[in-house]
C-alpha cells in the first residue's frame, strides 16, 4: 500500500489565521505534540518575515528530531539565506520556496511575464541546492496556472534540482475533478516526474480543501500538506485529521496510507486548539465536540444494539475514550434507561415512563440536559428528598486585610436550630466549613460552579456543588441573586441528599428504585 507523506503546515500557514500569534515556547509545545503524531514534515515558519519568527523556527528544528523541518522562503536570495540560518541544527532540514504563476499573479502582483517567472524560479531553486538537499517548490495559485504553462514550471524545477513539487490550489478554487486533473496531466507530460515527489496543498474557501487533498492522492500524488483542525488564513486550509482518518477508514479504495500514529489526533487537536485560540466547531468532522456524539433516537438505539449502525469509525482509534449519546429531545426511550443505569439508577417500567415524561419537559426548555440535571430530575421527582436542614440565617464578615467569617443558622427538621461559626480562605469556604459544623457531617467537595440563569445586574445565579462521603456521591442546587445566599442553599441542599442516600437501601425496597 502507497505510502502518503503528511506536510504539517500548523506552523506557518495555519498562523496566519486572523488573531493568532504563538510564541516560541509555543511553537515548540505544538512541534514536539505533532512529532508524537508521526508527522513527517513540519513547516516551522517563515524566518525572513521577522527575527522572532528565525528564532521560533530555530528553536523547533533543534527541539524535533523525528520529523523533517521546514522553513518558507520566496523566490529570493535573502529569503533563502534566513531559512538556512533558521534551521541550523535541525536533523533533516528542508526549504520550501515558492514564487506564483498564475496570469492574474503574473500580471497584478509580479508584474511578470512567464519567461521571468520561470528564469527567476530556476535561480531560486538552484540557490537553494547549495544549502539543502531537500527542496520544495510551489507555484503558488497553480489551480489557476495555465496547464501548459504548470508543466513548464514542473520540468523546469525538476531540472534545476527540486525533490518536492507541490501544487498550491491557493485560494480553494478548484472542484475534486479539476484537481485531481492537473496531478494526472503532470504525471503523464513532465519528463522525470517520477525523480521528485508531488505535493497537494488546498484551501478551503469553498469548503472543499479534504476533497481536493483526497482526489489529488487518487491521482498519484505522494504527499499531503495541511493543517492540524484546518485553520489557516480565511476559511483555513486542508484539515490533516480528516486526510488521515479518510485514508484509514477507506484503504480499499485509496489504497494508500499515512504513518501518523492516529491515537495522537485528539490530543494534538486539543493542544492547537488551546494555544491558537481557535474553537473547534462543534461539528467539525474527526475532532469536533459531536463528530462521535449521537442525539438522534433511531440512531441511539442503532449505536446500543450496534455501534456500526452510525459509526464508521471509532473514537478510540484517535484517541477518545467512547462515542457519547447526548441526551436531548431527540433522544428515545431506550437511551434514556441506559443512561440511568450508566448514573447508577434502575428503575421498574413504570417508573422510567414518569421520569421519560419528564424528561422530555425539560429537554424542550434545555438544549443539553446534562447527566446532572437527570440526576435532579430522578432525585428531585421520583425520589422525594426530606429537607433535614433548611437555611434559616446567613452572616457574614469580609475584608481584604481581614479572615473571611459566616455564621450559619440552620433549622432542623426534627425541630429548633442550630448555629455555628467558621472561617475560611475566602467567603465560600467559611461557608461550607461552617455548614459542616452546623450539620456535623465530614464530606469532600469534588465540584463547585457558578452560572447565570437570568439576565441583566440582577440576574439570578445558580450554584451547583458535587461533594462525596465515602462511596456516595451527591449533587446540590442553590439558586439567588445573591451567589453566596445560593452557594450556602447548594451545599445544604447537597448535604440533605446526602443524609437521604445513605437511607436509600430501605427506600429502595419500598419504592422498587435501587442505586447500582
Amino acid at each position: 500500500m502507497r505510502k502518503i507523506y503528511i506536510f504539517d503546515t500548523t506552523l506557518r500557514d495555519g498562523e496566519q489565521s486572523p488573531g493568532v500569534n504563538l510564541n516560541m515556547q509555543e511553537k515548540v509545545e505544538i512541534a514536539l505534540q505533532l512529532e508524537k503524531l508521526g508527522i513527517d514534515r513540519i513547516e516551522a515558519g517563515f524566518p525572513a518575515a521577522s527575527p522572532g519568527d528565525l528564532a521560533g523556527v530555530n528553536a523547533v528544528a533543534r527541539a524535533v528530531k523525528n520529523a523533517s523541518i521546514i522553513g518558507l522562503a520566496r523566490s529570493r536570495e535573502q529569503d533563502l539565506d534566513a531559512v538556512h540560518e533558521a534551521l541550523k541544527g535541525a536533523q533533516d532540514p528542508c526549504v520550501h520556496l515558492f514564487l506564483a504563476t498564475s496570469p492574474i499573479h503574473r500580471k497584478h502582483k509580479l508584474r511578470m511575464e512567464k519567461h521571468q517567472v520561470l528564469e527567476t524560479a530556476e535561480a531560486a531553486i538552484r540557490y537553494a541546492r547549495k544549502y539543502f538537499d531537500k527542496v520544495e517548490f510551489s507555484p503558488e495559485d497553480a489551480g489557476r496556472t495555465e496547464l501548459d504553462f504548470l508543466c513548464e514550471v514542473t520540468a523546469m524545477a525538476i531540472r534545476a534540482g527540486a525533490t518536492v513539487v507541490n501544487i498550491p490550489d491557493t485560494v480553494g478554487y478548484l472542484t475534486p475533478y479539476e484537481y485531481g486533473n492537473i496531478f494526472k496531466t503532470l504525471k503523464e507530460n513532465v519528463p522525470g516526474i517520477e525523480k521528485i515527489q508531488l505535493s497537494a496543498h488546498c484551501h478551503d474557501d469553498l469548503g472543499m480543501a479534504t476533497a481536493n487533498a483526497l482526489a489529488a492522492v487518487l491521482n498519484g500524488a505522494d504527499q499531503i500538506e495541511g493543517t492540524i483542525n484546518g485553520i489557516g488564513e480565511r476559511a483555513g486550509n486542508t484539515s490533516l485529521e480528516e486526510v488521515a482518518m479518510a485514508l484509514e477508514t477507506r484503504q480499499e479504495f485509496f489504497q494508500a496510507k499515512t504513518s501518523l500514529v492516529l491515537n495522537e489526533i485528539a490530543r494534538t487537536s486539543r493542544l492547537v486548539s488551546k494555544l491558537t485560540g481557535m474553537v473547534v466547531p462543534g461539528n467539525k468532522a474527526i475532532v469536533g465536540a459531536n463528530a462521535f456524539a449521537h442525539e438522534s433516537g433511531i440512531h441511539q438505539d442503532g449505536m446500543l444494539k450496534e455501534k456500526t449502525t452510525y459509526e464508521i469509525m471509532s473514537p478510540e482509534t484517535i484517541g477518545l475514550k467512547e462515542s457519547k449519546l447526548v441526551m436531548g429531545k431527540h433522544s428515545g426511550r431506550h437511551a434514556f434507561r441506559e443512561k440511568l443505569i450508566d448514573l447508577g439508577y434502575e428503575l421498574g417500567d413504570e417508573q422510567v415512563n414518569a421520569a421519560f415524561a419528564k424528561f422530555k419537559d425539560l429537554a424542550d426548555k434545555k438544549k443539553d440536559v446534562s447527566d446532572e440535571d437527570i440526576r435532579a430530575l430522578i432525585e428531585e421527582k421520583l425520589i422525594e428528598t426530606p429537607e433535614v436542614f433548611v437555611l434559616d440565617n446567613l452572616q457574614l464578615s469580609y475584608g481584604n486585610q481581614s479572615v473571611p467569617t459566616a455564621t450559619i443558622r440552620v433549622k432542623v427538621i426534627e425541630g429548633g436550630s442550630a448555629e455555628e461559626a467558621a472561617v475560611g480562605n475566602g467567603s465560600v469556604d467559611a461557608i461550607f466549613n461552617a455548614i459542616d459544623k452546623v450539620t456535623k457531617e465530614e464530606v469532600e467537595l469534588e465540584d463547585y460552579s457558578i452560572k447565570s440563569v437570568t439576565q441583566g445586574k440582577d440576574a439570578l445565579g445558580e450554584v451547583h456543588v458535587v461533594m462525596r462521603q465515602g462511596d456516595y456521591s451527591v449533587q446540590g442546587r442553590g439558586v439567588s441573586t445573591d451567589i453566596l445566599e445560593a452557594s450556602a442553599k447548594a451545599y445544604i441542599d447537597a448535604v440533605n441528599r446526602l443524609i437521604d442516600k445513605r437511607k436509600a437501601p430501605a427506600r429502595s425496597k419500598r419504592d422498587n428504585v435501587s442505586l447500582i
